[in-house]
């Protein structure tokens, strides 16, 4: 098969398209025939050398997947060749075929796009397992979600709204529009310096019981000043960096919670629970269309640098996409 690979560790111009051996299903896997995959920030660090995947799973970048069951291991019964489906990988979207466990595919709805399936595994289940598996959002409360026109935002807004929650989203101004058509309530610029008076104007003095944080770095004594009582904050990365200054006393007055989360380096069988609990939880409003993927550009894979450099600049407004089958 066909497969994007990397020179060398650094930037997007080290990518290339070459062959590269097929991957032979398990017992308990499908082989899938790719026709889209998706641009995930974890590709850019792998790309450069910072994020190695998981111990086992294949060194081609891409984190999701949809396409056609191309064919099955001996023990699979959920899915028969020609199916159509969509999931989540520990690697290996970016080539013309790859192998998941036979747990972690879901049907693709009828009428949808490939390029539209394709965009939501990782942000949505990574969005689910942060507000309802670690920061145990309830109806009723108030979430502030940093990066709120990313993929992850775009996700969790939309999730955020079915269990019941009101949303305050960080974006640039030029993204607040799709922030707000999403269901937020509030968009606050977040280049106009630090955003915790605004929240605060925006609540009332209150704040919010949890925030999802993707940025780190001076995002951190804000949130901490910016949660009431009882509240959670869970960290998903630290773009702006992983050090910074805080006023920690809160923390212990105010009972709060800070949590860690990761999704790729889980282990498979919380990656199958987790793709179980969202398909129960979320798949027949994926169908009904209350909510749906957000889907920017859609980039040929031989433009695959391209759309790197299209993420890196942080033009992008919910998911960048690879179509690998025409």
């Amino acid at each position: 098969m066909l497969a994007v690979q990397i020179k060398q560790p650094g930037s997007a111009d080290e990518l290339f398209i070459a062959p590269y051996p097929t991957p032979k299903p398990a017992a308990n896997e499908i082989r899938v025939r790719v026709h889209a995959t998706a641009l995930n920030r974890a590709d850019i660090m792998q790309r450069e050398g910072k994020y190695p995947p998981p111990e086992g799973a294949s060194l081609i970048m891409g984190l999701e997947i949809a396409g056609e069951v191309e064919s099955v291991g001996e023990d699979v019964k959920r899915w028969e060749i020609g199916d159509k489906v969509f999931g989540l990988l520990p690697g290996g979207g970016y080539a013309e075929f790859a192998v998941m466990h036979q747990d972690m595919a879901m049907p693709i709805p009828d009428g949808w796009e490939f390029t539209d399936a394709t965009a939501v595994p990782e942000v949505f289940l990574t969005a689910f397992q942060a507000l309802h598996w670690v920061g145990s959002l309830k109806a009723g409360e108030t979430v502030l979600l940093h990066a709120g026109a990313s993929g992850v935002g775009t996700a969790a807004t939309q999730l955020a709204q079915l269990m019941g929650a009101e949303v305050i989203v960080t974006a640039s101004s030029g993204k607040h529009e799709l922030c707000l058509e999403l269901g937020a309530k509030h968009a606050i610029d977040y280049r106009k310096g630090p955003f915790l008076e605004e929240l605060k104007e925006l609540t009332d003095g209150r704040g919010v019981n949890l925030i999802i944080d993707p940025v780190g770095g001076d995002y951190f004594d804000q949130n901490i000043q910016a949660l009431q009582p009882d509240g959670r904050l869970v960290m998903l990365a630290v773009m702006a960096g992983g050090k910074a200054s805080a006023n920690i006393g809160p923390i212990v007055f105010k009972r709060l919670q800070i949590l860690g989360t990761t999704l790729r380096s889980r282990s498979r069988d919380y990656q199958i629970k987790l793709t179980k609990e969202f398909m129960d939880f979320a798949y027949d409003s994926l169908i009904g269309k209350t909510i749906r993927p957000v889907v920017d550009e859609v980039f040929s894979w031989h433009d695959v640098a391209k759309a790197h450099r299209f993420m890196e600049a942080n033009l992008s407004a919910g998911k960048v996409i690879l179509q690998i089958k025409e």
